[in-house]
């Protein structure tokens, strides 16, 4: 499997705690797991694969954190990586920008020449709008702790299960 780092911003937790549910999934040590205020680019460089995940705020807004990230991510040549994305958001206060956040790093990355992997259908979530689909799919794991909370496992599981075929 390729070598493997996760970067997240959580300002509550949650997408902290998802990274870490990804991590165990998928085999990645606890010290490949980055806060993503903690970027640089050698260490977003020494990976081969990345799993970047970040939560929504305001109005479809990137965790605070990420601003910098994707500052570093975009400075770097980013050809040879394959990126993996995953966000977390409320799709019934937020209906409208549920998980943009994680639609705002793929657009700031999807002409990088990076290799994006870990789309899900959109089907069996409840939004009316997002910047993360795609011709009806997230370009990542969308994750909705707040309203779904019981279906985060089963999400967690099925999408690292689809992505160890491209991170082999």
């Amino acid at each position: 499997m390729k070598k493997i780092g996760i970067f997240y911003g959580s300002t509550t937790g949650t997408t902290e705690s998802v990274a870490r549910m990804i991590a165990e999934k998928l085999g990645v040590a606890a010290a490949d797991v980055h806060d993503v205020s903690k970027m640089t680019a050698e260490l977003a460089g020494s990976y081969e694969a990345l799993v970047l995940g970040t939560s929504t705020w305001g109005d479809g807004e990137l965790q605070d954190d990420w601003y910098d990230g994707v500052k570093v991510l975009k400075g770097m040549n980013l050809s040879d990586k394959v990126i993996a994305l995953f966000g977390c958001g409320d799709s019934e206060s937020y209906s409208d920008t549920f998980c943009d956040g994680m639609g705002v790093i793929y657009e700031d990355l999807k002409d990088s020449g990076c290799r994006f992997v870990g789309a899900v259908p959109d089907t069996g979530y409840t939004y009316s709008s997002s910047i993360a689909v795609t011709d009806g799919k997230f370009v990542g794991l969308a994750i909705d702790e707040m309203n779904e909370s019981d279906k985060t496992e089963a999400r967690v599981s099925a999408w690292t299960d689809l992505l160890k075929a491209d991170l082999a």
